[in-house]
């Protein structure tokens, strides 16, 4: 998908592992993320007996639908934030599937030095009884089973040292015109570059570019996807009020265009002269990410 809009809200938190460089030479921080791009990862459980990729079932066999999520990521996951549904398959075909819709019921802790793998949970469609094909089989049967995992998830990015100078020939202290170091979460959104300049004496902007590192398509958490872009807002925490992003033109808005978007943040007031420090700026994107996994199963004639 070319056109992918993707909502960024800028909050407090820590740092991830992936980093620029200031010019001042300022180390990057010490990190409490792993970093990385994954979110919420889902996998199909065995079917049954796997022949060459492909799990065969005899049609007289009944077989359980499951599906493990696993927070790979850097933010926790509440009740009801991941929808799973099953494609590729009529329901109305098998017994023992009551619903083809899902929500996970448990928190999903995220990845971190005490969970270094992140909290898991299996959905389970084949509840009651497991799922058996009713109709008819000659020969095999061989459907794909595919699951669309929808689910709410925030990117957290740090820039540790962003430069407060008033006056754009003083050398010292910090610069600022250049590359940040930066730190980003583990999420399929991410970011791959801060860079800081002036727009007029006392007016400091911080360039963020943003991809879409996964295979999965991103939202505004509460709208449905859009096959063409999506929509989402944009807020700054660190003395929010003072700071106004734009993206392509759109306030508080970020549209991904061949899955990558350019933020400009930029203060709305000039520094007071003589101004002259360095300061944390923390950013947060929230978003609905969408991904599909599939298996393939064979549905053999019995002989009875």
């Amino acid at each position: 998908m070319k056109k992918v809009i993707l909502s960024l809200t800028i909050a407090l938190l820590f740092i991830s592992a992936c980093t620029g460089s200031d010019n001042n030479d300022t180390p990057a921080p010490e990190t409490v993320f792993v970093g990385g791009t994954q979110g919420i990862v889902a996998q199909f459980e065995p079917f049954g007996v796997e022949e060459s990729g492909v799990f065969s079932i005899f049609d007289t066999e009944s077989f359980p639908i499951e599906i493990t999520l696993t927070n790979e990521g850097e933010d926790d996951v509440n009740p009801g934030d991941v929808t799973l549904t099953l494609k590729g398959i009529n329901t109305n075909d098998f017994s023992g599937i009551p619903k083809s819709e899902l929500k996970n019921q448990e928190s999903l802790d995220k990845v971190s030095e005490f969970n270094p793998n992140g909290d898991e949970e299996v959905v389970d469609f084949t509840p009651d009884a497991d799922a058996k094909y009713k109709l008819n089989v000659t020969g095999f049967f061989q459907p794909d089973i595919f699951a669309q995992v929808d689910y709410n998830y925030t990117t957290h990015i740090v820039i540790p040292s962003v430069c407060y100078k008033e006056d754009p020939q003083d050398d010292s202290v910090c610069d600022v015109q250049g590359a940040k170091t930066f730190a980003v979460s583990s999420a399929p959104i991410t970011v791959s570059n801060v860079q800081q300049d002036i727009a007029g004496r006392g007016i400091i902007v911080l360039t963020i570019v943003i991809e879409n590192a996964g295979n999965g398509r991103v939202a505004l958490p509460s709208e449905d996807f859009d096959l063409r872009f999506g929509k989402v807002a944009t807020f700054m925490e660190t003395d929010a009020i003072e700071w106004e992003c734009r993206s392509s033109g759109n306030p508080n808005e970020a549209r991904l265009v061949d899955n990558k978007a350019t933020i400009t943040c930029k203060l709305n007031q000039p520094l007071a002269e003589d101004t002259l420090f360095t300061k944390q700026v923390e950013l947060r994107l929230d978003y609905r990410y969408r991904t599909i996994i599939q298996q393939a199963i064979r549905i053999r004639e019995s002989n009875d």
